[in-house]
């Protein structure tokens, strides 16, 4: 029976990673570790897991991998490790800039728990979720996993340090590391910070959504379950040690664009409050998925009308909750 680790495991990505692997693979063992954070509504990350939470073959470990030791955690964790997938982190770039250190804590100190605790079990395989923000700036496109990266957040610095710091636990112990750089990931269960999320939610209420800049930024989305399946072929992954790899969708939509096919699968006008440009957001995100492919066996499947449609679905579906 393989156990995999699965941190961060009641949040977006994690919950939908942890039911596809459940769904396909009866005998699967996973520990999902989360803390909760209280960035958004801990009822949501209850709701993620709904489906599986009393699944015998699942057990969930609430604790905070930027205070706990790698030793404790090991107690909590006595049995044979498979795989650890590292989801957790402190997520967004503008909150980043406010508080940078709480990012250094959650998204460095986190992760070098976790590779402490690797190393002490003697786990092998090490997959991690870096972010299309460490390419910074860069015009470059599409974006190859050897660009030159200009990181211009705190929280895209932390995901740099992050794939450094696999490479070095790497080299010294052994740990086979693959970093996953993704790419405004969305669909069922996107976290209410997320620009999906949150105009969906406001033009299906009539209320004005916040567009910074003059809509021409543009990013590269990515469907959950294209993620989810990039995700799963890294578990698997055993030709080389240490290897950064692009999830993305292998095109680009500007935020006006994006809006247009909001508009489109809800049947409402948005009402546009414009706003200045952020600071630490690029203008653009371009993934060159070469690499993934011909590693992973990945292939994104979901356009963006058909995945904005499935998120409105279950959008509407669950807004009793998702409203409050």
């Amino acid at each position: 029976m393989k156990h995999y680790i699965i941190t961060g495991g009641a949040g977006f990505i994690g919950s939908n990673l942890t039911r596809n692997l459940l769904k396909s693979d009866p005998g699967l063992k996973i520990t999902c570790i989360d803390n909760f954070d209280p960035f958004y509504s801990a009822k949501i990350k209850q709701f993620n897991i709904r489906d599986f939470k009393d699944n015998p073959s699942y057990k969930l470990i609430e604790t905070d991998l930027a205070t706990i030791s790698y030793a404790s955690l090991a107690e909590l964790i006595p049995e044979k490790v498979d795989a650890i997938v590292h989801l957790a982190a402190k997520a967004g770039v503008r909150p980043s800039i406010e508080n940078p250190l709480s990012y250094q804590q959650a998204n460095v100190i986190g992760l070098q728990n976790m590779l402490d605790f690797a190393k002490l079990k003697s786990i092998k395989q090490f997959v991690f979720a870096s972010s299309s923000s460490v390419y910074g700036i860069n015009d470059h496109y599409p974006w190859k996993e050897e660009e030159k990266l200009m990181p211009i957040s705190p929280y895209a610095m932390t995901k740099l340090a992050g794939e450094m710091l696999g490479h070095v636990y790497n080299k010294l112990f052994g740990i086979r590391f693959i970093a996953l750089r993704f790419f405004t990931v969305y669909g069922p269960g996107q976290r209410p910070d997320l620009a999906i999320h949150k105009f969906t939610k406001n033009i299906i209420a009539g209320k004005p959504i916040a567009m910074f800049g003059d809509g021409s930024t543009s990013r590269d989305y990515t469907y959950v379950e294209d993620t989810v399946q990039g995700i799963t072929g890294a578990i698997h992954y055993d030709k080389t040690d240490f290897e950064i790899i692009n999830l993305g969708n292998r095109y680009t939509i500007s935020l006006k664009e994006l809006i247009e096919a909001i508009e489109k699968v809800t049947g409402k006008k948005a009402i546009i409050d414009q706003q200045p440009d952020q600071p630490g957001d690029v203008p653009k995100t371009y993934a060159d998925i070469t690499k993934a492919k011909e590693l992973l066996g990945y292939n994104p499947q979901t356009q963006i009308h058909e995945g904005l449609k499935k998120f409105y679905d279950w959008f509407v579906q669950h807004q009793d909750l998702l409203v409050k």
